[in-house]
Parts: C-alpha cells; structure tokens; sequence
C-alpha cells in the first residue's frame, strides 16, 4: 500500500487483519465493527490497534495543552466513545496548564441514563490533583441536544467542585457523530 492516507477503509482493515477476514466481517462501516463487544478471534488484531492507538494518542495528549483546540478534545472522546453502546460518563482531569491528567470513565448507565455522582467526580479530582476537567457523556439514542437534567447535574458538579478550587470547562455530549459542546452554547 502506497498511500495510507488516501486508503479505503477495508483496504486499511485488509492490511491488519487479512482480505480474506477484512470480506467475511467487514460490512461498510468499521463502527458496527467496533460496538460488537467482545472481540472474535479474528478481530483480536484490529482491537489491539485500536487499544494502541488509543493509548499513543493519550500520551501525546498528556504533553500538549489539549484546550487550544476544542477540535482535539472532540477527537480524542470520539475515538473513546465508538466502541460504548450504553451511557457513560466520562471526566477529563487536567492540570493548572490544561493538560490532560486522566481520562476516567466514572460512571455507566443503560442506553438512555446514568447515575452520576457529584461528590465521586469531586474525590477524583481531588486524588487526582486537578485544576479542571471537563466532563462528557453519550446518549446512545442518537440525541447530542443537552436535556435540562445534563445541564442541572452540570450546574451541580460545578458547584461541588467549586468548592475545591476546580474548574468545570466543558460538558461535551455525544451521540453518533454529533457532538455538542455545552460551554460553546453558554450553557456553563
């Protein structure tokens, strides 16, 4: 393969796990791949490479200032939320410069609510010596709109954590490939 850039995605698919296994599992659209759970042995390959790609571009996040682009941050939660089919709450710890400590799926839910805990996200923020995060979730409806219970457990995590000295930046929201950042809607 020439160009790995210009590739098609089952040309991709084909390079890592075969042509003849890339033509049994591959059906047009590589997250259908991705949301079936647990792996078949045959796609034990991509899966790793995904986890690695995952956990490079987590490293590389952790030396950067990841608030310069909103764009990255949204990056970043896709590729962790292409694989969720239930609801997860996810908070992204940063330091004083905005980078990224952590990134800790705190909460799981069903596929259409989670219980979040204001008090659990304020001990891991503690823990983790955070100066802010952002905090995010995925309606696996297929909904990104922010509903009025996200921004009052928004306004509740923010004052909680307000009382240590640690700043909410964002709640990101995400449902397919529609992403919904709460802080550019004034929402926060």
């Amino acid at each position: 393969m020439k160009d790995i850039k210009s590739a098609s995605s089952s040309t991709l698919l084909a390079e890592l796990i075969g042509i003849e296994t890339t033509k049994k599992l591959y059906s047009g659209s590589l997250t259908k791949l991705l949301q079936k759970g647990v792996p078949e042995p045959e796609l034990r390959p991509m899966f790793s490479a995904r986890e690695l790609w995952e956990r490079l571009y987590l490293a590389n996040l952790t030396d950067q200032h990841i608030l310069h682009s909103p764009d990255v941050v949204k990056h970043y939660l896709g590729m962790v939320y292409a694989t969720k089919r239930h609801e997860v709450f996810l908070v992204l710890f940063l330091d004083a410069q905005n980078r990224l400590i952590a990134c800790e799926e705190m909460f799981r839910g069903t596929l259409c609510q989670t219980s979040v805990y204001p008090r659990e996200i304020v001990v891991s923020a503690l823990d983790h010596g955070a100066a802010g995060v952002i905090l995010s979730h995925n309606h696996p409806s297929g909904n990104a709109q922010p509903s009025r219970a996200d921004e009052t457990l928004t306004h509740a995590v923010k004052a909680a954590l307000a009382l240590v000295d640690v700043r909410v930046l964002d709640h990101v929201v995400f449902a397919g490939g529609e992403v919904v950042s709460m802080a550019e809607r004034g929402l926060i």
